[in-house]
């Protein structure tokens, strides 16, 4: 049986901001993570794609990425991901190319088909309104396209990506449903499923994703990344109430809401109806919360649930220092130290 110290993980930074905080707050802490993160052996730092949040700094996403890599040595960095309808695939491939000619060997491309928006941001992206990501495939063609140097028809006649043309950028599919576990398999590409948000389909997904699996150029056999939420302290009851935190944010998107990341309280009890604490329980079950040891338990069981050949792990943690010692936690806890 597969154990925890023979996968990867990974961070994916929502880089939250906090109440009282700014967008320049998050981005120096998102560096800073990222440079711990690196000593403590995470293998990739992620960032996510979110439009119109007033509580997630990293909407310019590929600007993100190269503040990050510029500003560590070794950690890969990527898109956690990209949503590739709000944009024209040549732009995203000149973007990927130029960070992988400053940065070379250390970016990977992640792609979602969501908006990573509501609707007045969408319209303002000059998304098509009446899109429902079905032309996915069709621009994710185009885009890999760019990046080949015999380029074919799926790309416009004479078009060509400079920087990006015949640069090997590795493309990861990301999905939180059937139809992109089915694309990713069809194209043998590597598949990250968001189960931080949306656990209930995620086994469903993975034997999709592998039943579905055709060998690649790129991939000889399945490649799968499961995304977690954890919140880790040096005491279960501390990392419960750190916990909230999320739990909150959480309750704001439930009731439509958005805001900035809000501290912890010492119980939701007060704030959440019965139903409301239902419903949350059932979106975080793929979330922990715990000291080192729980974490780790935790951490196992998911393993061997679903085979995963990389965890990538999010924690949405008011206090940066409780944040930072989260995640050293997490990577004690998988390397078994």
């Amino acid at each position: 049986m597969k154990q925890l110290q023979d996968i990867k993980f990974s961070v994916l930074d929502l880089a939250p901001i906090v109440e009282g905080g700014t967008a320049a707050d998050s981005l120096h802490n998102t560096l800073d993570l990222a440079r711990h993160a690196e000593q403590w052996g995470y293998h990739r730092y992620w960032l996510a794609e979110h439009h119109n949040m007033p509580g997630i700094a990293s909407s310019a996403t590929s600007l993100v990425i190269g503040h990050v890599a510029a500003g560590t040595k070794s950690i890969r960095v990527g898109s956690g991901g990209i949503m590739l309808p709000n944009h024209a695939p040549l732009v995203i491939a000149e973007q990927f190319g130029t960070l992988e000619s400053l940065f070379p060997g250390r970016i990977d491309l992640g792609l979602g088909r969501a908006p990573g928006s509501d609707q007045p941001a969408s319209r303002a992206l000059r998304r098509g309104l009446g899109s429902d990501g079905s032309d996915f495939p069709e621009q994710l063609r185009e885009l890999r396209a760019y990046f080949d140097p015999a380029g074919g028809e799926s790309r416009p006649p004479g078009v060509r990506a400079i920087p990006g043309e015949g640069l090997n950028i590795p493309i990861w599919l990301l999905g939180s449903s059937g139809f992109s576990a089915r694309l990713a398999g069809q194209l043998g590409l590597p598949f990250a499923f968001a189960s931080h948000f949306a656990p209930d389909y995620l086994l469903p997904a993975l034997d999709l994703y592998r039943s579905s699996f055709q060998p690649s150029e790129h991939l000889a056999r399945p490649h799968v990344m499961v995304g977690l939420g954890i919140t880790a302290a040096d005491t279960t009851g501390e990392a419960r109430r750190l916990a909230t935190s999320q739990q909150q944010q959480f309750l704001n998107l439930i009731r439509g809401r958005t805001g900035k990341l809000q501290p912890p309280v010492d119980s939701m009890e007060p704030i959440w109806s019965i139903q409301e604490k239902a419903i949350l329980q059932d979106k975080l079950q793929y979330s922990i919360a715990g000291d080192q040891s729980a974490v780790r338990e935790r951490l196992q069981q998911i393993l061997s649930e679903t085979d995963a050949d990389e965890f990538i792990i999010t924690s949405q943690i008011y206090d940066h220092t409780a944040r930072l010692r989260s995640y050293e936690i997490a990577a004690a806890a998988i390397m078994g130290e």
